[in-house]
């Protein structure tokens, strides 16, 4: 399902497409000062940057520039990450917490910066941004993280009244928050890239990356690239070790709808403040304003049901919309650390000169700026005063404890103790248009039936770490529980952290 960006994209025949260079028909080693390893909108800001600065960058991209986890983001760039200032101030303490706000805050102004230098046309809009309840309950949480927001010396609003299409009992309210058209915006920092010297290579595959005395290979499917430094921007790292993220880190998918509302629409981004948590804003497609409505959250690879996903956020729609018309629909993943901060800087204290960004939690428009400024100040030898707040060889203590229980309860499970208990469907009793995971002659295949029966069968295997995937019956995908791989039913690798297709067994239709 191509979300409203990808769709609204490929539709606008004005626009450039997002697929450049194809590295299979270059020599078979390129040199290069930094190899960057995604093409989303961390790994394209590092090289805006990078490349503004006069360093030699290639960005390898194993889809399309921006077509993963930028192309099916909600698009907010707002420092408002929930009711979270509170939290951090408790957590850690208040320099804390004003130093992330404030990272946030400049994430903002260099956005619009860039859009001002460049003159990229991305449907940029200032928007307040609020975090609402409609729970007399939540009040208290919500005045908290205003006094917590205030203390730290920024400015924010206590209101009761929103746009919103129904009445709230109160929100915190950031003003001169934004919003814009992700895959315009990136596709401008491609071209400005390209513009000087960078290069951009997709439906390119990076397999491994090799330190070898005072340099990196980083190796494509057929080819190699040399470099002095290397950028893991890959949503979630594929690389298992050194650096452990698989352990610290685990991924959560939510789903959108976009919505002709047949009326006029209000204006702000707009997030509630406990579950079910749903999420709003507007954009613009072929001239119409739409709503675009978030939720559904679960953790990826959890089974989920249309009613429970897509259903939940059209039902909410149809209650203040009854004749609205559901044009999109797409879902997204994000990766999330067990302390809620993200990993930026050094991959591992042992490979210097290779550096990550990663956990971005929602918010990766601002927090992706952010991260590409901490990489580049890295790169060229500066300081920055922001680096420490997500320092990625951090071992403090676990935030997240009921978390960690999960991961490691769920990794067992998939690892081994559902590997080894018989799977309790048979082949008669999967639909068509429905999968599942069946035994075969003491096998476990995964089987999945079209809406006209052909079959399709795969080894229902990660290829990141060996986990038992399970079947998604609304996206038709098969997905990993432990580390949030997802594979298409026919077995083609969608998602990190594995990069490699499934086993296909070719059974009789």
């Amino acid at each position: 399902m191509d979300s409203l960006w990808i769709s609204d994209y490929h539709d606008n025949k004005q626009l450039k497409p997002i697929s450049f260079q194809n590295l299979h028909t270059e020599k078979d080693l390129l040199e290069t000062d930094v190899a960057i390893v995604g093409g989303g909108i961390f790994g394209t800001t590092c090289a805006y940057y990078l490349t503004n600065l006069g360093y030699k960058v290639t960005i390898l991209e194993k889809d399309k520039i921006g077509t993963k986890a930028t192309g099916h983001t909600t698009a907010k760039i707002t420092s408002a990450h929930g009711l979270f200032y509170d939290y951090l101030t408790n957590s850690y303490n208040k320099k804390f917490a004003r130093d992330y706000l404030e990272a946030n805050e400049e994430a903002i102004k260099n956005i619009k910066e860039i859009i001002d230098v460049e003159k990229i046309k991305c449907d940029f809009t200032y928007q307040n941004s609020y975090v609402y309840t409609t729970k007399k309950d939540d009040l208290k949480a919500i005045k908290k993280e205003i006094k917590a927001v205030e203390n730290l010396g920024y400015n924010c609003e206590f209101v009761t009244k929103t746009g919103l299409p129904f009445e709230i009992e109160g929100a915190i309210c950031f003003k001169n928050q934004a919003q814009f058209h992700p895959l315009k915006y990136i596709n401008g920092l491609a071209n400005c890239i390209l513009s000087k010297n960078g290069q951009i290579f997709t439906d390119t595959t990076v397999t491994d990356v090799e330190k070898i005395e005072d340099f990196y290979l980083t190796s494509t499917e057929n080819f190699k690239v040399k470099s002095k430094y290397v950028i893991i921007a890959s949503h979630y790292p594929f690389i298992n070790f050194p650096g452990f993220y698989f352990a610290k880190m685990y991924q959560s998918t939510s789903y959108l709808i976009a919505i002709d509302p047949k009326k006029t629409l209000f204006n702000g981004m707009y997030i509630s403040a406990s579950d079910p948590v749903f999420s709003f804003r507007t954009a613009k497609y072929h001239g119409k304003d739409l709503l675009l409505i978030g939720g559904g959250e679960h953790k990826t690879g959890q089974p989920t049901s249309y009613q429970d996903s897509y259903g939940l956020l059209e039902a909410e729609a149809k209650k203040y919309y009854p004749n609205c018309e559901v044009l999109f629909r797409w879902n997204t993943r994000d990766c999330i650390s067990l302390d809620k901060i993200p990993y930026i800087g050094h991959y591992s204290s042992i490979m210097p000169h290779m550096f990550v960004g990663t956990g971005f939690k929602k918010w990766g428009m601002t927090l992706s700026n952010v991260a590409a400024n901490i990489i580049t100040d890295m790169i060229c030898g500066k300081s920055n005063k922001f680096s420490y707040l997500f320092d990625s060889s951090r071992l403090k203590p676990v935030k997240n404890i009921d978390e960690m229980k999960n991961i490691l309860v769920q990794s067992t499970n998939s690892l081994l103790l559902n590997k080894l208990r018989p799977a309790n469907m048979s082949f008669d009793e999967i639909a068509n248009n429905s999968g599942s995971i069946i035994e075969v002659n003491n096998t476990k295949v995964g089987v999945y039936k079209d809406p006209n029966g052909k079959i399709f069968a795969v080894k229902p295997t990660c290829t990141h770490l060996g986990c038992l995937l399970s079947w998604n019956d609304v996206d038709k995908t098969w997905d990993c529980p432990c580390h949030g791989s997802r594979f298409n039913f026919d077995g083609k690798n969608l998602y990190d952290p594995a990069f490699k297709d499934l086993e296909v067994f070719h059974l009789e239709n």
